[in-house]
């Protein structure tokens, strides 16, 4: 019987693929979240040239709040960009705008794992906008015993 070769960068994939589908969505997530806005760009190792950019307005009631990206390197293994942590840490602090970078920590290919890191970066920009608390209703003190009367 034929039995495949293991395919660690496969495997990692379903692995990751499937956290994302076990996690809530990001409008459960981050209640008063009302629009999210992503900007990403990728560059290799070796160069400052960007390779691909890739802007979007996340649909809420459907991305995941595991917010992560595939590395470009279409050889990489246990690698890719996690903004699930970033994202959390904008919504509770209800920021407008973050940016940063990323390397990415996996292998650049099957045969380099443990010896030739990936090293691919992401540059990353996630705008947000927030509903509005809701005002709470002030008690009406206007004819109200204010323990002043004898």
């Amino acid at each position: 019987m034929y039995q495949p070769k293991p395919n660690p960068r496969k495997e990692y994939r379903q692995q990751e693929s499937q956290r994302v589908q076990d996690s809530a969505t990001l409008a459960e997530a981050f209640q008063g979240l009302k629009t999210l806005t992503v900007d990403l760009s990728y560059f290799s190792p070796e160069s400052l040239k960007r390779n691909s950019e890739i802007k979007y307005t996340v649909n809420l009631a459907y991305a995941k709040a595991r917010f992560r990206f595939n590395c470009p390197n279409d050889q990489c293994v246990a690698g890719d960009f996690d903004l699930s942590q970033v994202l959390a840490k904008l919504v509770a602090a209800r920021q407008a705008v973050v940016s940063g970078e990323m390397l990415c920590q996996g292998w650049r290919c099957h045969s380099g794992i443990g010896q030739m890191p990936c090293h691919h970066r992401l540059r990353y920009k996630l705008t947000a906008e927030y509903e509005r608390p809701l005002a709470h209703a002030q008690p009406d003190y206007a004819g109200a015993n204010h323990g002043n009367e004898d």
